[in-house]
């Protein structure tokens, strides 16, 4: 009778905290953290539970004792602030509640714009101060569709740490924005490659403020991808060149999505909203205990981000700041678009509203997200953005993993081939990416790898791509996969790889290096492995100019013909026809007159065996070629044609 009872309690206590928290106020007020002006500053937090609230002002980011600590007053909606007259650019802050007659830590508000090393004390600045010159007129490049989006994903550091680099502020912001760097042998590198590859996106890895990275000695080897978020609305500090003053992190921000804009370059923003990098001392945590969260049944953290946390995007205040805080960082930044991790986490609701909230703001903006997660959530399926659901999504992209392992292979069994490796019974897994996993009556879905049916509404729905910063580079997967093979089968192999994706319909999306074979070193984890592992070698680009210049040239033609980024299900439904082809080789047909483009009939072809095959004349007869067996030939007449193992051969009728 006593555990009974003990049960019974315990099932009562979760279900009267479930009910306190989802009777919480709303907020519906749009001030929650720092309001500026010269003359007076509010401070504002949401924090219903608290019985006190207090705010604490310093001098310094780190140690000292605060010059001013001083009470909030109980407000509307479960809100606290404080105004202080006066100018306090500079000034740093806390804020701490009473709960339960016990104080908790301070930290600075999940709003903070700005903070000071390592982000434990939020900053007072003047964002109009922070803007670059000529900021008033930047703007970023415009797309017609977003399949004509061409994404390169990179790491801030990765990109010029390396000596090879040329360039001179390594591992920062303002490395990225450097022009005329060169590798040694005089090859463009940074900003100049991404400009001259082609590319449209660049997708830079997290660079808001996250937390594995000690900003008070950056001198010392350290490294992280940042997928540990800290404070979600300030730029991260071991970027900038000086981390303690948060002006200086938002300036040279600016700077580098103002060089990117004046390059042509649009910038992608990773976000995780999905966890916080702590849990307890979280700020969230530490204003609103355990409301910004999800809980099992039996009261404890879910996690489905494998991370010791998920955030509940459907309670009404997590909702109201991911909207918030994208929308901040697409005003105050001009970010172009935004990469959701585990975007699986989040309830499809709040994605929709995001989305509509940034598409109304910039109708041009690019949204995609991993359509999965690391582990099982509370939250039922069908309410969560998985790629099951990406026909629900509305303006908003899912990662085809259908097409990424299928081209390479699993990337959870190193060894596992895919069709570019020789594995051609993935050959249907392909096809699906192909047409960008939407419907299509040529397609067999019960033989598809991951998904028996199509979920995608519109290839705008979709992310193709062989590779990111997950996992094993695509050239070390092949090593590893097809360690018998020879470095120049491997090559073939690799620009097959990337041929599909370039060629496919829907969003291509490259990892940076793939063009030149990156490797890092076989390490299939490398998130804190460090520079000798993640630094891009700039010396590849000379090694492997050749690979280079053929990737450069996939880019230039899929930029050049519509036919490759259809923007309808029903345009590819009606204007894409795979053809006959040899056991392990895929061939497809597209109508280029139909979609604009001016080549009037298109073939591609990929052989996914060692061997050599023979085209089928009959439908190869008449047409140009534009690549053969992974090189480009421009222009040359076909009668008949042999396409060689790990081949890509494209041909087009005028």
């Amino acid at each position: 009778m006593k555990l009974k009872f003990l049960l019974l309690y315990l099932m009562v206590t979760i279900m009267h905290s479930k009910a306190q928290i989802n009777n919480f106020p709303i907020y519906t007020g749009k001030d929650l953290g720092l309001t500026y002006t010269p003359n007076r500053s509010t401070f504002k937090i949401w924090a219903p539970t608290a019985t006190n609230a207090q705010l604490k002002v310093y001098s310094q980011p780190l140690g000292g004792a605060p010059t001013q600590t001083i009470d909030l007053k109980k407000a509307t909606q479960g809100t606290w602030v404080a105004t202080l007259s006066g100018n306090y650019v500079g000034s740093y802050y806390t804020f701490c509640v009473q709960q339960d007659g016990k104080w908790l830590a301070e930290v600075p508000d999940p709003y903070a714009k700005a903070v000071g090393t390592n982000g434990k004390r939020a900053m007072v600045v003047d964002l109009n101060q922070t803007n670059p010159t000529g900021w008033a007129k930047d703007k970023g490049p415009q797309l017609q569709h977003a399949t004509a989006a061409i994404i390169y994903e990179l790491h801030i550091r990765d990109a010029s740490i390396a000596a090879s680099s040329g360039i001179t502020h390594k591992g920062k912001y303002a490395g990225l924005t450097e022009t005329g760097t060169k590798n040694p042998a005089g090859q463009s590198t940074g900003l100049d490659h991404l400009k001259e590859l082609g590319v449209t996106h660049i997708h830079l890895l997290p660079f808001f403020d996250y937390n594995s990275v000690d900003e008070s000695d950056t001198g010392k080897p350290q490294y992280n991808w940042g997928y540990d978020p800290l404070n979600y609305n300030t730029p991260e500090g071991s970027y900038a060149s000086n981390a303690a003053d948060g002006a200086v992190r938002i300036k040279e921000l600016k700077q580098l999505v103002q060089a990117f804009h004046k390059k042509g370059l649009a910038l992608v923003m990773d976000v995780v909203y999905n966890h916080t990098g702590t849990t307890e001392q979280s700020n969230f945590n530490q204003l609103v205990p355990g409301y910004y969260y999800r809980h099992n049944k039996n009261g404890k953290l879910s996690d489905a981000t494998a991370c010791g946390n998920e955030t509940a995007s459907e309670q009404p205040m997590m909702r109201k700041f991911m909207i918030e805080s994208v929308l901040y960082w697409a005003r105050e930044y001009h970010i172009d678009g935004f990469r959701f991790d585990l975007m699986g986490v989040h309830d499809i609701e709040t994605m929709n509203q995001i989305s509509a909230a940034l598409h109304k703001l910039n109708p041009n903006i690019l949204i995609y997200g991993e359509g999965w997660t690391a582990g099982a959530s509370p939250l039922p399926d069908s309410l969560r953005a998985l790629k099951q659901n990406a026909a629900q999504l509305k303006g908003i992209a899912v990662f085809s993993d259908d097409i990424r392992d299928g081209i390479k292979g699993s990337v959870f069994e190193a060894a596992d081939r895919g069709f570019a490796s020789g594995d051609t019974n993935k050959a249907e897994s392909v096809r699906f990416g192909i047409v960008a996993a939407t419907q299509h009556p040529q397609i067999k879905y019960n033989k598809v790898n991951y998904s028996k049916k199509p979920y995608a509404a519109t290839p705008a729905n979709t992310i193709s791509y062989a590779e990111c910063h997950d996992n094993n580079t695509l050239w070390d997967k092949l090593a590893i996969s097809a360690p018998k093979a020879t470095v120049a089968q491997r090559t073939q192999m690799h620009k097959l790889a990337l041929s599909m994706v370039l060629t496919s319909q829907g969003i291509s999306f490259l990892h940076a290096g793939t063009e030149f074979l990156r490797s890092k070193k076989g390490i299939e984890n490398s998130f804190n492995a460090g520079d000798s592992i993640n630094a891009i070698d700039w010396n590849l680009k000379t090694t492997n100019k050749e690979v280079y210049n053929y990737v450069q040239g996939l880019i230039a033609m899929r930029k050049a013909h519509p036919a490759f980024r259809m923007a309808t299900t029903l345009e590819i439904q009606q204007n894409l026809r795979f053809l006959e082809a040899p056991l392990g080789v895929i061939g497809y047909e597209i109508n280029g007159a139909a979609v604009g483009d001016k080549w009037k009939t298109i073939q591609v072809w990929f052989n996914g065996t060692g061997e050599v095959q023979l085209l089928p004349t009959a439908l190869v007869q008449g047409f140009k070629s534009m690549v053969v067996n992974n090189r480009f030939m421009v222009g040359y007449g076909v009668k008949g044609m042999e396409i060689g193992g790990y081949g890509c051969v494209v041909l087009y009728k005028e």
